[in-house]
This record gives C-alpha cells, structure tokens and sequence, in this order.
C-alpha cells in the first residue's frame, strides 16, 4: 500500500490515553494537559478533541485579552474560523457574545487616535442637544422675567448731610426732579436725534443688539465697562432696573432678557417715551420735561432741533458734557472741555439726522454754536456756601468710596462732614466785610468788576476741611473757587524751595549730574544768596542757564529792585523769604534741583495735576495753580511738623444697612520735624516784620507767606497757627457761562489800590477770619526748632559788576532800571513781581507766559506749554478730590 495512502482514523474512543484520562478523572486525579508529555502530537489535538489554543498559558493570555477589552469577532481579519488552533486570536466557540454600549465612546473597532475622535452621529446629537438646552432655558428665562415700571424711578429718597457737630446742614438728592410728559408732547427732533445718535434702527428691531451684547460681554470678561452697545430698549430696561445697578454678566443676561419681552410686548412709542422720561440729563433732572426746564427754562414741546441735539448729548454723561464743568466731580469736566465736548457731539447728532432722512439741511445750518444754558442751580436750600459744601462732600465720596454718582441721586445715605458751620460762616463774613467795603464794580468797573475771592480752613493734625468759601453764592456763581480755579499761587510757593533745600541740600558744584544728586550740602536759613535784581540764573555748576531758544534767564524782583547788601546784594534766607526776594529763591531752587523742589511740594500735599513744568527757573517761584484747599493742606504739614494727612471732608456715612463709609486717618511723613519746624520758623519772620504784617494776631504765633503773581492777576495769604490751616486767595475772572475764554483779569487800580498783592486784601481777610475762629481756642505756640544745615555762601562775593542786558523786545511802559549801586534798600511789605514780564516767573512768566512776557531783564518768548495769556493754565485743576498726588 502507498506510503501516501491515508491511515484511517483512530478510534472515536481515543485510545489508551484516553482511557488514562477518563481513569484518572474517575479516579479523582487531575490530567496532565495536553502536551505536558513533550509529545509533538500533543500540540496538534491529536485524539479528536477540538481545543482553540495550544495549551493553558496561551489559553490564560487569550482570556486575558478579551476581558481587557480588546475582544475579537470570531470571523475577523487574520483569525481561523471558530474554535479552529490557527495562530490567530480568534474567540473560542464557548466565549459569551459581545455586548453593544449605550454609547460607543471611546468607538470600539477603531484603533489609536481614531477611538477618540466622535462619529458625526454623536456630534449631531451634542449639538442638537445644546441647541435645545439653551432653548428651555431661554424659555424659562423669558418666561420669569416681568416687564417693569418706569414710572417706580421717579421715587428717591433724600440725603441728609450733617456738620461736624452733628447738626443737620441740609436734606437734598431725593427730591427726584420729573415730570412725565407723552409721546405725542415729545418733539419730533428729540425722539429722532437720540435714534439717530444711539440707535439708528429702534423703529424696526427686536429690542436687543447681538453685536453690542457680545462686546459687552467681552468687555466685562477683561474686567472693562459693560457699557457700550445697548439699544433704546436697553436702556429704557436699565433705567426701569435701578433695584440692581449692578455691572455682572448676570446682570446683564437679565437685562437682555427683559429687553427681549419688553421690544415683542411693549409699543415703540411707549418705549421711547419711557426712555425719554426717565433718563439722566445731569442737574438733577430726570426725563425730558425736567431737562428743558433746567437747561433752557421751558417746556419740552419748545425746543428745537439744535436744542434736542443738545439734550441728546446729556444723554451720554452730564459730568462731561454740560456747559457749566463739574470739576468737583473730576478735574477734566471744565467748562471749557465740557462745553468743546457737548458742541462736537450735538453737531455729529445734528449731521446724522440729515444723512438718516430725519432732518431738513437748511434747517440744521441755523444750528452751529451750543444753544444758550441757564444757571445750573436753582435748589434754593443749596444757596449761599451749603451748595459749595454738598458739592465737595460729594465730590470726595465718588472719589474716594464704592459710592456712586447714581447711588447718591438715589438718596438714603446720612452723610456726616467735616465741616464747622461757625467756621463757614465767619469765613464767609470776612470775606463780604472786604468786599463791602473795597470792591465797587458800579463805581470802578473797569478795575472791580470779576473780583472774586476763595479760601479754605484746614485741621493740621487730621486733614480735616473746617471751612471753605467758594464764592458769593452757590446757586449763582457755581464754580467752586476754594476747590480749583487755576489761579497761579505766586511766592507761596517758595516755603517749598526751603524745605527741599533742608531735606536734600544743594548740590555740589564741581561734580558731575549723577554724582552731585548723591553729594550734597544741607542748607540752614543762614545760608547767603544773591537778592540782586536782575540777577543771571546759573545751574548748579555754575554754567548760566539758557532756555531752548539759548536766551539767559534775568530774574527780576518785586518792583525792580535789588534787595541786600551792596556791592554783591547778599541776604539770607530767611530775610529773602521775609521781602519775598524772587532772585535769592529762583537760584536755591536752581542749586537744590527742580526736581526736588517738585517733590517737596508733592510730599507737602499739592496734587501732581495742579503743577507747572519744573523745567524752568520761575518753577519755584510759584506758576502752579493749586487750589486753596490743598494750599492750606499743604502749609498744614509744616504745622504738624512734617506730618502730611490728605484734606478731607467727609468722616462717616450711614443708610437704613448700616455704615457704608467711614473715614481712616492716614497720616504720613512727608519731612523730618527739623526740616518742618525750621520752615515754620522763617514763615514766623514773614508775619512779624515782613510782607505778612497784616495777619498778626494778637498773643498768637503765627507763620505764613504772601504771594501775588506776573501781571497782578492774583494775590493769596497762606498761614497757620498750631491749631488751623488757612489759604486765602483773590482774582479776576469772568467766568459766566458764556465767556469761553475764561480769561485773568489784572488788578492794577482793583479796589482803589495801585495794585493787588497777598499782603493787602487776602491778609486782611485770612487776618480778620482766623481771629474769630480761634476766638475761644487756647493759645498754642509752635516747637523751637532745633539747628539745621550749612551756612553756605558765607565768604563775601566780590563786587558785582552789572551785566549788559540781553537784546529783548521790550514792554509798552518799561520801567526804568534801578542803579546797581544802590544801597540796600528798605523793602515794601509786598512781594508782586512788579512789571517786568515773565523773568519775575509768575503769571504770564515761566512754564505759562504769553503775550504779556518781555520786557527788560527777561526773554520775551515763553515757553512751548504757553497759553498765550497765562491764566488759565492748568484750569481745573488741583481740585481737593482728584486723588492723592494726582
């Protein structure tokens, strides 16, 4: 028989192995597994038994596999057919059959990144999903959300301000100024510049702005405004809303919810009118009717396109855009800027109603300057310095606290102030004894007319504003003249120039500009320097100073005349702070470094904003125009000591939740007691036998400086006792409501006098003020001050031989130029500049010169931050609440 011929198969029984196996099973003893013996035959299921693997290990790996997930069907790629004993993983013909998940993720039958990745079955689902989750929501909040009541706004409560006894002052704020009128009393040119202006589509959209919601949002994500972007609709819901005021993202998805049900349920018309009713315009009036009224004092139904235009720009923030300022609300809301913004804003109203069809041309040509305001106040309860006082109290809440110019207009709070109502009064009463008896504008009103006055009383040892006067009455003269006017402050300002000169020293001369900032000299008030008139400004070095145009500074004196010893003119601080020697302190402060002279007046308490450039010499002769609260503030730290506490006006503020504010004393170091109490020792000379005569009171100890600027555009006082700190000062100025110039006015002949300086009428009412106020205080006298400094410039300078005068342009009326071999001669009690232009360094001098610069001893150019007149630079500025230092 061939080799080739198939053996018939085995017995089904298996033979005598088999037999072994059954035996041994029925024997109780467990098999050897196939293939123990090493038998080739056992791994190919020799003896007719079908098993899927080739022995135990592989059959425990294979289990393993499948349990971790990686199950195999039994017919899939590169497997033999069930219970085969191919090489492959197939499943064995026993193993349970899959199980199908709920959801396939991570996908089974994909491998690697592909598991991950979801089918677009599954994303169709999540999306739709979402779509729907957001629908519910939406409509659960649409369906919760109610429309509200407009006409609830109208309500407000008062605010109650107290004076510093506890007394009350004044209710005021919740009288909410409103009267609703309807759509058909709105004019035509109102409804449609503020569509035109805010929002061109109001007629014909859903209420709400998709664009303008998602850049709010974003905006509030940043941390930025949420304001920006919002339809009429939106706003009338903002005003109907004043429960919440809160700026969250919360808040706002609410908002735009109502703003949805309002725009589907609620008419257009009524929604404009609500809108119109209930906004803001500033003045305290709510809706349209109170604005016409408070601007132009008449019905809403009369006003015209140029005036709806107007009122329409209120619409976007009053502080900033009403002609009258509100710098007690921020510095930069002058009348001036208010009055640019609000004519910009009404004109681009005005051209959008012509392009958007709502507005004839010719008829919008007739309206190209801002229409004419009224007076601003009309609260006859805030007239005479109770306006003055709310104004500042408020000024500093929202300046200083978490509460907001609409949380006052919503009234509630009791707000206790700083201030003395004695102390106001008898502030107020020196002032009109002055005035009465000097100031004739019906008999001089070439020289009387726009005289004003301001000044303000400060605690040295807290900051507490005791008392202001801000000008003849508040619900008439509205600007705030304690606060800011931007009058220059003049020679007051040269207590500044001592105290850098005995805080960091002058520098020294033979050493480089780093090296001389290190290596410095201590200045006591012995020190010597030159009282010549005329004097050449040299800088530290000794090099003469020249400006960019490279013309050599000649510093002039009060009425051109050279104060000290002859032949060289030499005097000493304290007797150049005694006459108010400008050339004597213009070359300290040149010594010293403007820059240190800067950060003394800033360590004192004057605010950044209110300084001029201390890029020229006149800088410490006192260009800036600090306001007479900060100048008292600032002359208070030299009472203290050398302690600096920031003038405050409010102490505490209470509503139906408790306390909501309360004042904490901050006070600071801002000079050494020596340097402090030095300083307040030569400003003792000034009072008792210098241009300061005139505030002397009776068995007290007083110290202060006189200061009066270039052009005699302004005159101040500025003194203390231990106790108070007070500034007085006075200029010109027409500052109605229509004079955009806004322009200082000189004194020359004002009150019957050839001219105005501090030691005349701002003395005699700093004089007459402080003497009734500290009427029943007891008498304190200051510290003895402890020696200070090097006397430097001690040697006798040789004979000064006079310089030629640079060729300038010379003034109108020059006046003649003093012989240089005068004698010392005996100084008035008055420190003005006298007229010889800006090398005096105030008023049209220095940093703010103008026209008025030039004649002889000075260079007639001014600087490149001129005014063209010097006075106004800065106006507005050094206000008590812009913050502190700026």
């Amino acid at each position: 028989m061939s080799e080739h011929r198939r053996k018939p198969p085995p017995p089904q029984g298996g033979g005598r192995a088999a037999a072994r196996r059954g035996q041994s099973a029925s024997s109780g003893r467990r098999a050897s597994p196939r293939g123990a013996t090493g038998s080739p035959s056992d791994s190919y299921g020799a003896g007719g038994e079908d098993r899927p693997y080739g022995g135990r290990a592989e059959a425990r790996r294979a289990a393993q596999r499948n349990g971790g997930g990686r199950r195999r069907t039994a017919d899939a790629p590169g497997h033999g057919p069930a219970g085969a004993a191919g090489p492959g993983r197939g499943r064995g013909r026993n193993s349970p059959p899959s199980r199908k998940r709920f959801i396939d993720y991570p996908r089974a039958g994909k491998s690697g990144f592909g598991r991950w990745v979801p089918s677009w079955k599954q994303m169709t689902g999540l999306f739709i999903g979402f779509i729907g989750s957001l629908v519910v929501v939406a409509g659960v909040a649409y369906a919760m959300v109610t429309i509200p009541d407009v006409a609830k706004t109208a309500t407000a409560q008062n605010n109650v301000f107290y004076w510093s006894d506890g007394s009350q002052m004044v209710a005021t704020g919740g009288e909410v100024n409103r009267q609703s009128i309807n759509y058909a009393q709105i004019p035509k040119n109102m409804r449609y510049a503020v569509i035109s202006q805010e929002n061109k589509t109001f007629e014909t959209d859903s209420g709400v702005d998709p664009k303008g919601i998602a850049r709010a949002v974003f905006n509030m994500a940043r941390g930025g405004q949420t304001q920006g972007g919002s339809t009429i609709t939106q706003q009338y819901v903002k005003n109907a809303m004043l429960d919440d005021q809160s700026q969250t993202v919360s808040r706002k998805f609410k908002e735009i919810f109502v703003a949805i049900k309002v725009g589907a349920e609620v008419h257009k018309e009524d929604i404009m009118a609500g809108y119109l009713n209930s906004a803001y315009y500033g003045r305290n009036a709510y809706g349209l009717q109170a604005a016409s009224r408070a601007y132009f004092n008449k019905d809403a139904t009369d006003l015209d396109a140029g005036e709806c235009a107007f009122l329409a720009a209120m619409l976007k923030g009053a502080t900033y855009y009403d002609p009258a300022g509100a710098t007690s609300l921020d510095p930069k809301a002058t009348a001036q800027a208010n009055s640019k913004r609000a004519l910009v804003q009404m004109q681009d109203t005005l051209n959008k109603m012509v392009e958007y069809g709502h507005l004839d041309s010719a008829e919008r040509a007739k309206y190209t300057k801002l229409p004419k305001v009224q007076n601003p106040r009309s609260n006859s309860r805030l007239s005479g310095q109770i306006g003055y006082l709310v104004d500042l109290a408020k000024a500093y809440l929202i300046n200083n606290t978490d509460i907001t110019p609409n949380d006052l207009q919503q009234g509630g709070y009791s707000i206790y102030t700083t201030f003395d109502k004695k102390k106001v009064e008898q502030l107020e009463a020196a002032v009109k004894k002055v005035q009465k008896a000097n100031i004739k504008p019906d008999l001089r009103p070439k020289t009387d007319k726009y005289v004003q006055f301001g000044g303000a009383s400060v605690d040295p040892s807290t900051g507490a504003l005791k008392a202001i006067y801000g000008g003849e009455d508040a619900t008439r003269h509205f600007t705030n003249n304690a606060d800011q006017t931007g009058a220059q402050v003049g020679s007051t300002f040269k207590p500044f120039v001592l105290a850098a000169a005995m805080s960091w020293g002058k520098r020294n001369p033979d050493l480089g500009e780093s090296q001389a900032q290190d290596e410095r000299t201590i200045v006591s008030p012995k020190s010597l320097y030159s009282g010549k008139n005329k004097l050449k400004i040299q800088e530290y070095n000794h090099t003469i100073w020249k400006n960019e145009k490279g013309e050599e500074w000649l510093q002039a004196n009060d009425g051109d005349e050279s104060v000290g010893h002859p032949p060289d003119y030499k005097i000493d601080l304290r007797e150049a702070m005694q006459f108010s020697v400008n050339s004597a302190y213009v070359q300290l402060g040149m010594d010293v470094g403007l820059d240190k002279v800067k950060e003394a007046a800033l360590n004192a308490g004057i605010l950044k904003a209110s300084l001029a450039s201390a890029n020229y010499p006149s800088f410490s002769i006192g260009t800036s125009d600090p306001s007479a609260i900060r100048m008292a503030g600032a002359y208070a730290t030299f009472a203290a000591s050398g302690q600096q506490n920031d003038p405050y006006s409010v102490t505490k503020v209470t509503s139906k939740d408790g306390t909501v504010f309360e004042h904490k004393a901050k006070p600071r170091d801002a000079f050494t007691s020596k340097v402090a109490d030095n300083v307040t020792d030569v400003l003792r000379t000034v009072v008792e036998k210098g241009t300061g005569t005139a505030a002397q009171l009776p068995g007290r100890q007083v110290a202060g400086k006189t200061g009066t600027t270039d052009g005699n555009k302004s005159a101040w006082f500025v003194g203390y006792t231990p106790q108070l700190s007070t500034a007085v000062g006075m200029f010109r100025m027409d500052d109605n409501e229509n004079n955009k110039s806004r322009e200082f006015l000189k004194m020359y002949g004002t009150g019957g006098q050839k001219e105005i300086h501090g030691a005349s009428f701002p003395a005699e009412i700093w004089h007459d003020y402080m003497l009734q106020a500290l009427k029943n205080e007891p008498v304190k006298n200051f510290p003895t001050p402890e020696p200070i400094g090097v006397v430097v410039n001690d040697t006798p300078s040789p004979s000064v031989t006079p310089t030629p005068t640079p060729s300038v342009t010379q003034s109108p009326t020059p006046t003649p130029t003093p012989s240089e071999t005068l004698t010392s001669p005996t100084p008035t009690p008055s420190d003005t500049c006298g007229n010889f232009g800006w090398n005096c360094g105030n008023g049209n001098g220095g940093a703010a010169g103008g026209t008025d610069a030039g004649s002889t001893g000075g260079v007639t150019s001014s600087p490149t931050e001129s005014t063209g007149n010097g006075s106004t630079r800065g106006n507005g500025n050094g206000g008590i609440f812009a913050g502190p230092n700026g």
